[in-house]
């Protein structure tokens, strides 16, 4: 007796069509079965080399095609030869269409251009954290986005929300006494954003900060006057670099992160 032959024909990669095949396969243990795929089928000449190449083996075959043409001219042609097909995305895409109401895109591929989408995502959310805080600033080149600012300006939940529109962040604090990382520098200005505070404000969300640990109030991490020097110090830095500065004193999170993402699109803040 011949080999069972299972032609999984795709007008993608083919990714769903064979893991649906070898899933079903997996039941019958394997079953001495072979599978031959064919992704990427765009057209029905493409189609009548997979029908022949099935009737010649006599084999069946397994397809996610979302094109209803192309779908309706595969089921007709299989028939039409005598050869076995099951059509695996069709009859769920119609059903999910009768149910909602809606229309299908019918674009091959949605597949996996959600999966990459998922991991740039997934990507620059890690590149946040590991490049948080001025860990390690050989990520100041590698970034999308770099932020500089003192302590306490939102530079950490700016960058995972940025993350989170799959761009690649690395925040720099600047503190007086520590010389800013020579890859500061190095970065295209635009691609740094200062993140401007009022001292008033600084002094109050420092103050609530130690507080919230159960610490001195008073300590010099919110007293006034250190807090101009740390806000000088920005400035200075900012001048030499020649960065855009977003005033972050009275906004939330997501309108800074609406402003960067409009400068890049724009070039305007």
């Amino acid at each position: 007796m011949s080999i069972p032959i299972i032609y999984v024909v795709s007008d993608s990669v083919g990714e769903t069509a064979e893991l649906v095949t070898k899933a079903a396969v997996s039941q019958f243990n394997g079953a001495g079965m072979v599978l031959k795929t064919f992704p990427y089928v765009e057209d029905n000449e493409h189609i009548d080399e997979v029908l022949s190449l099935a009737s010649l083996d006599k084999g069946m075959i397994a397809y996610t095609l979302v094109k209803p043409s192309m779908r309706t001219y595969m089921k007709e042609r299989a028939e039409k030869e005598g050869i076995l097909s099951v059509d695996l995305i069709g009859p769920i895409m119609d059903q999910i269409q009768a149910f909602s109401g809606k229309t299908p895109l019918y674009e091959p591929g949605l597949v996996r251009k959600l999966d990459e989408e998922y991991f740039k995502k997934v990507e620059a959310i890690e590149f946040a954290v590991k490049y948080d805080d001025g860990r390690d600033p050989r990520g100041i080149l590698k970034a999308d986005i770099v932020l500089i600012g003192v302590s306490r300006t939102s530079k950490t939940p700016l960058s995972q929300y940025l993350a989170h529109k799959r761009l690649k962040v690395a925040n720099v604090p600047l503190v007086p006494e520590v010389d800013p990382p020579e890859e500061l520098y190095k970065v295209p200005s635009e691609k740094c954003f200062g993140l401007k505070i009022s001292p008033e404000k600084l002094n109050n969300i420092r103050r609530e900060r130690l507080i919230s640990l159960g610490l001195n109030d008073q300590a010099s991490y919110a007293n006034i006057e250190r807090i101009k020097e740390e806000l000088a110090f920005f400035e200075k830095v900012v001048k030499k670099i020649n960065c855009p500065v977003i005033d972050v004193t009275n906004k939330a999170v997501e309108e800074t992160a609406n402003m960067i993402q409009n400068y890049i699109r724009k070039g305007k803040p």
